[in-house]
């Protein structure tokens, strides 16, 4: 394996990594702005009130989104095991 193989499957690693983890931080980031929005609206400041409500979303995406998390994970690893297979 050369190193330019070598870099191009942790490229693809990165980039399945960033696309496993888009729904869930996107998920994170609209639930963090609409409780720091309402936190604002109603003068509450507890620092607490934003990690159940983000934790809970999170974990509810992550089960909504486990089937193409399973899809992503095997699809680059099929390309890793080819790569070894075949030999680059």
């Amino acid at each position: 394996m050369t190193g330019a193989e070598a870099l191009d499957i942790a490229s693809q690693g990165i980039w399945t990594l960033i696309i496993m983890s888009l729904p869930m931080m996107l998920v994170g980031l609209v639930v963090g702005v609409v409780i720091a929005l309402f936190q604002a609206l109603t003068q509450i400041q507890e620092m607490t009130l934003v990690f159940v409500p983000k934790i809970i979303a999170i974990f509810i995406t992550m089960l909504i989104a486990l089937p193409f998390l399973g899809a992503t994970m095997s699809g680059y690893m099929m390309r890793v095991v080819d790569m070894i297979i075949v030999g680059g």
